[in-house]
């Protein structure tokens, strides 16, 4: 790591980490909608901005981590597969009236599979995450060492103030 790095830049990298975390703490939702349909409380233009932001400030993260650890050109498959494990999911807006409609004990299994999706989306981040790291030399290896606790330090809201969900 260059010795020019200041701690705005290592903040930034923590939030890149972060949201790479946190994006992959959320289950994967199924494919999107057909076109034209709609979810009440959102629509569906106002869904598909919300994803295109998301995704491009993902995006800018993961450019910017590259920069930072000074990926090698015989590491770029490496973090290839690491970065694409790493997207965040494709996410549905949630239909609250589907779930008004289901009884208790529906909504508990409900609840069940949706936190056991998301437990297994975060195993398959951390496998993705070891195997690059052992890519890693022992510089870029701190350098991600860093950027990692300051997002594991914030637990899985990673710091991003005011967001709850």
């Amino acid at each position: 790591m260059k010795p020019t790095l200041t701690r705005p830049i290592l903040s930034g990298l923590a939030a890149a980490v972060l949201a790479a975390c946190a994006f992959g703490a959320q289950a994967q939702a199924p494919a999107p909608a057909a076109p034209g349909a709609q979810t009440p409380g959102m629509h569906m233009h106002d869904a598909g901005r919300m994803q295109q932001r998301m995704q491009e400030r993902h995006q800018r993260r993961m450019e910017s981590l590259k920069r930072i650890l000074q990926v090698t050109p015989q590491q770029e498959g490496a973090w290839a597969a690491w970065t694409n494990a790493m997207k965040p999911a494709l996410r549905q807006p949630r239909a609250r009236g589907e779930f008004a409609k289901l009884t208790t004990p529906e909504r508990i299994d409900r609840l069940k599979q949706m936190r056991a999706q998301r437990s297994a989306e975060q195993d398959r981040r951390g496998d993705a995450t070891k195997s690059f790291y052992a890519q890693l030399s022992a510089p870029q290896q701190k350098a991600f060492d860093e950027v990692s606790l300051k997002f594991m330090g914030r637990g899985h809201r990673g710091g991003m103030r005011g967001h709850h969900g």
